[in-house]
């Protein structure tokens, strides 16, 4: 297992199981699998309506807590002073764990400050182990430090390569923040297993173009947190760490930048959605 440290000093590993969507017996299917095949990393959120159901899977895996690095997120309509702290608990409530490894604001509206210093003050308590943040730009990032002073040990976002933010990740990088990758294979969206850049970096290394493309985002210094319910899958997926990409391949990816996501995050219906919640955006 390769491991990120944190800018507090804690131990990440560099990959793990994203469980977006996922509920019921096939959550907890999903996360035994992956943990039996190695993972140490699992990725929540209290959004998903699924900590139970990971709770339950590590309660029954038999790995050592102190092994595994677990990840949950607060939803924004509980950003708040106070309110923090009491989501944070039903949250371990659910998971049935002691404190969560890394505790991520999921997104970048409610009151931000307030539920930042609920986080901070949970870090201290050893309610969780690191801090941070989801779907944070530059502008949430420089705001939220320049408030606290406290810059957060990780930004989880959209990443891979269709969607690089080269930008972004440079400002991260200069501020000593993790990025983290979710969607790293782009959901399967756009063809990304068939595309022929990929294809052919994939062969002349003997590898798959998912590999090639998890490869890329390690290489960029960034974890990376694949969904798959499939244990065939989940081990293809851990393997891109044999992968070692010369800087040839690192330049014909980097061509694969389309500059936006491939998600509905800011276009149609919910981009006036997002300005509305923006409005509210006055944690600061």
């Amino acid at each position: 297992m390769q491991y990120f440290t944190l800018n507090n000093g804690i131990k990440m590993p560099a990959y793990g199981l994203g469980v977006f969507r996922m509920e019921g017996a096939e959550c907890e299917r999903a996360v035994l699998a992956a943990i039996e095949n190695g993972y140490r990393m699992i990725d929540t959120a209290a959004a998903y309506g699924n900590e139970e159901d990971v709770g339950r899977a590590i309660k029954k895996c038999g790995v050592p807590r102190g092994e595994l690095f677990v990840t949950t997120k607060l939803w924004y309509a509980d950003c708040g002073r106070g309110r923090a702290k009491r989501a944070l608990e039903r949250s371990l409530e659910r998971l049935g764990l002691d404190y969560v490894d890394l505790y991520l604001i999921h997104e970048p509206y409610g009151w931000l400050n307030g539920a930042w210093k609920d986080m901070q003050e949970s870090l201290a308590e050893g309610k969780t182990r690191a801090i941070g943040v989801s779907n944070f730009g530059e502008r949430e990032l420089e705001k939220l430090a320049a408030h606290s002073g406290i810059v957060p040990a990780v930004n989880q976002i959209e990443l891979h390569p269709y969607f690089q933010r080269s930008g972004l990740l440079r400002y991260m990088r200069a501020k000593g923040i993790l990025a983290e990758a979710w969607a790293p294979l782009a959901a399967g969206k756009s063809g990304i297993f068939g595309d022929p850049v990929l294809n052919k970096i994939a062969e002349e290394h003997g590898c798959t173009a998912a590999q090639v493309a998890l490869a890329w985002l390690h290489a960029q210094g960034a974890a990376v947190i694949p969904k798959t319910v499939n244990p065939d899958r989940m081990r293809e997926n851990a393997a891109f760490a044999k992968v070692k990409l010369t800087d040839g391949d690192m330049l014909e990816i980097a061509a694969l930048d389309r500059g936006e996501s491939l998600f509905p995050w800011d276009k149609g219906w919910r981009r006036p959605l997002r300005k509305v919640m923006g409005f509210f955006h006055t944690g600061f």
